[in-house]
């Protein structure tokens, strides 16, 4: 039976001060809880969504050295100081000349371009200048492909199959002739933070 008051009507019996401070102990408890769990899935997604940026950044790195390096001609060139270098040089950065720089604007340019690639402060950084043959102020343009990278190895490719650690060769070593022009094959060895020992090879046009 249903409690009335002295009027005949219900009455309305509401929530005690415990029973209020029970529920928002179990309110809030029951908030402490799911907020931690969104944490936690916003923490690996930030982090999926991180490494997903580092592996797409390394593919286009890849995809970028093998168009410059599968497309490099036997063009030498003129650095700042009016010294002749090599169509491709390997020390201390790679650098090369490459065919093929599109010219959508149709500038009145070469087709060919110098292009290079060096390690800094853990960046690995492809140099272009827009002309072959250098001035004193000409300054190359730098564009950041890949981070987190601890070291960068260059081999060379001669066409007796023999490695060689610098390019051009010119002097004779452990009985191998001079090397000049350009290699068979590049290959590039990187040392990344997160996905260790990375090694691409490129093979030249011939």
């Amino acid at each position: 039976m249903n409690p009335t008051g002295p009027w005949g009507k219900r009455m309305c019996r509401g929530f005690t001060l415990l029973e209020l401070l029970v529920a928002l102990a179990i309110f809030g408890l029951v908030a402490v809880m799911a907020y931690g769990g969104l944490g936690t899935v916003l923490e690996q997604r930030a982090a999926t969504d991180e490494s997903a940026q580092r592996l797409s950044a390394l593919q286009k790195t890849y995809l970028v050295m093998q168009r410059d390096i599968e497309q490099a001609v036997a063009r030498a060139i003129r650095d700042e100081f009016g010294d002749e270098q090599a169509p491709l040089t390997g020390v201390p950065s790679l650098q090369l000349t490459r065919g093929g720089w599109s010219n959508p604007a149709g500038r009145p340019r070469s087709s060919l371009q110098r292009v290079g690639y060096n390690l800094e402060d853990q960046q690995l950084i492809r140099y272009t200048w827009p002309i072959l043959d250098r001035a004193q102020d000409s300054e190359p343009l730098k564009q950041a492909l890949a981070d987190s990278i601890i070291s960068m190895e260059v081999r060379y490719l001669d066409t007796a199959n023999n490695w060689r650690d610098t390019w051009p060769d010119l002097e004779p070593r452990g009985g191998m002739p001079p090397a000049s022009g350009l290699p068979v094959a590049v290959e590039i060895m990187l040392e990344h933070e997160r996905y260790g020992n990375l090694t691409w090879l490129f093979q030249l046009p011939q």
